[in-house]
């Protein structure tokens, strides 16, 4: 699959980014995990979550283990495609830079 290089306004924020990056290497990943890796608030992970859920990028589960509620995320496949294509576009700006160093 080709990807196109497209910048992804929603995804570029720093803390998204780390999200959808973390969500890209795992099917379903619980919220604790993914708070507790990144450093963030219950109240900021689920404003950051909703962004990308209304987005059509994420994909959360609710189910009800025993007395508690999980709440699970995984990547959509727009979400997948826009963060592949939006680390396309980022390496294209790295290598312009590259290159453009090499020239001056």
């Amino acid at each position: 699959m080709t990807v196109t290089p497209r910048f992804d306004e929603v995804i570029h924020p720093s803390t998204r980014l780390s999200i959808v990056a973390l969500l890209a290497g795992a099917d379903w990943v619980d919220f604790a995990f993914v708070r507790d890796h990144l450093g963030l608030s219950d109240s900021a992970l689920s404003k950051q979550f909703t962004t990308l859920e209304e987005a059509g990028y994420l994909s959360l589960e609710r189910p009800i283990t025993g007395r508690r509620r999980r709440v699970h995320v995984r990547l959509t496949d727009a979400g997948r495609q826009a963060f592949d294509g939006h680390v396309a576009a980022l390496q294209e700006i790295v290598a312009t830079s590259a290159t453009s160093s090499r020239r001056g």
